[in-house]
């Protein structure tokens, strides 16, 4: 019988792992472009480690980084490290506010934890990111001609890939203070207005390759789920009010995306529908072989969610899954490593994308 028990365990794995889709690559044949990234905690490299000096201690990297965070709330890599992977960039971006050991060649990463899309002048909001860009781009151009070091010219800037993974902050914080589903979305307009603001001041400086994703399911974070004391749980065990805010949010996002388009003339807008494919690694959780997906890996006060908001992971009391385990949440706000890399090979796959162009369109030619 135990024989018969792990047979069936093995046949599991295996039907896991090949329907885990992991292969899928856009690999320059020429050179990879250069990428600005404009973004929050989803994509932040080490920037608010290097500006504030906060620590982001272990489990944080442990997957991948030998043990060091790096600043990533993750035990590994993010989706835009599998991004630039994906392409051959050579190494993942450098925080554009890290000043030992950066190296720019294959662009900036301006994203921050905590970062949202409004209010304005708050760091490091998505408009201080952008006045960030706008100084590295006039100092790289000023010693590009003064042939000082490797820097950017005009032609880089104009053929880089602008990435912009942004918004989930707006949508949480306001929930956060306690505003009702309508109050949120009234919300909405005024931040995608500041997101097109960001995307035109870019475009009037010669930008024209855009990729954006939108917002994932806010309420299926097991930090949300943890601090809701009544109902509303959509069949998965989500909080629908705050999914519906997500997916209000997204529906604004893929027509602003599609009105620049029409706007913006020899301008590439590519839309990723990053909600759909993170939620169904929490529908369909089974198929790719997670346990419960709504629980934390990294956390405190164990199931149904192990979340504590006074005892989060990385701090004294936290414990973090076994090293291996396959978890869709690592800390209860934040994608584990195995989650993002099923996450990046769907964006690769160009599914979910609106147009449905391959990540290596933006490949530049020698």
């Amino acid at each position: 019988m135990d024989s018969v028990i792990q047979a069936r365990k093995t046949l599991l794995l295996i039907w896991i792992s090949l329907s885990t889709p992991l292969s899928v690559h856009s690999r320059c044949t020429t050179r990879p472009p250069v990428i600005f990234n404009f973004g929050d905690s989803n994509s932040d490299t080490g920037g608010l480690l290097a500006g504030l000096g906060l620590p982001i201690d272990p489990p944080n990297g442990r997957s991948f980084f030998h043990g060091e965070s790096t600043g990533r709330l993750c035990d590994g890599r993010l989706i835009i490290d599998f991004l630039c992977e994906s392409l051959g960039c050579g190494h993942f971006l450098s925080p554009y506010l890290d000043s030992v050991g950066s190296d720019f060649t294959n662009g900036v990463n301006f994203g921050i934890i905590g970062s949202s899309i409004l209010p304005e002048f708050v760091p490091f909001n998505l408009n201080v990111q952008v006045m960030q860009f706008l100084q590295f781009k006039s100092r790289s151009m000023r010693f590009a001609k003064q042939g000082l070091g490797t820097h950017y010219d005009e032609n880089v800037f104009r053929k880089a890939l602008y990435s912009f993974d942004i918004g989930q902050n707006d949508l949480s914080n306001a929930f956060d203070d306690h505003l009702s589903y309508s109050q949120v979305v009234e919300r909405i307009p005024s931040i995608l207005n500041e997101l097109q603001k960001a995307i035109q001041t870019i475009y009037d400086q010669g930008g024209v390759n855009f990729w954006i994703h939108n917002t994932g399911p806010l309420g299926c974070l097991p930090q949300k789920l943890s601090l809701q004391s009544t109902g509303g749980f959509d069949r998965y065990g989500c909080l629908a009010t705050l999914n519906g805010a997500a997916k209000a949010f997204n529906d604004g996002l893929s027509a602003l995306c599609d009105k620049m388009r029409s706007k913006l003339s020899n301008a590439t807008i590519v839309y990723t529908d990053i909600f759909t494919i993170k939620y169904d690694l929490i529908i369909n959780s089974i198929r790719y072989g997670f346990g419960n997906p709504l629980t934390a890996c990294c956390g405190y006060g164990g199931p149904p969610y192990n979340y504590n908001i006074n005892v989060t992971c990385g701090h004294t009391g936290s414990r973090a899954c076994p090293v291996g385990s396959r978890y869709v949440s690592w800390d209860g706000v934040h994608y584990s490593e195995v989650a993002n890399t099923i996450i990046a090979s769907k964006i690769l796959s160009t599914r979910y994308s609106k147009p449905q162009l391959k990540l290596d369109f933006f490949c530049n030619a020698a």
